[in-house]
C-alpha cells in the first residue's frame, strides 16, 4: 500500500523562537491539525467547514 505524504504548514502566527503553535495539512474534505512540536502525536481531523467553525470560535468572531 502506497504511504500519503503530507504538506504541512506552520500558522502564520509561529514565532522564530518556536513557541507554541500548530501546523496544518489538507487533505481530501478534511483538514489536518498538529502540534508542530510532536509531529508524530496526535492529529486533529476537521471537515472544511468544521474547521472554519472552530477558527471563527477561536477568534471570537
Amino acid at each position: 500500500m502506497e504511504s500519503l505524504v503530507l504538506k504541512w504548514r506552520k500558522s502564520s502566527y509561529t514565532t522564530a523562537n518556536g513557541g507554541d503553535c500548530v501546523e496544518l495539512a489538507t487533505l481530501a474534505g478534511a483538514v489536518l491539525v498538529r502540534d508542530s512540536k510532536n509531529p508524530a502525536g496526535a492529529r486533529l481531523r476537521f471537515t472544511p467547514r468544521g474547521f472554519r467553525r472552530l477558527v471563527k470560535g477561536v477568534k471570537g468572531s
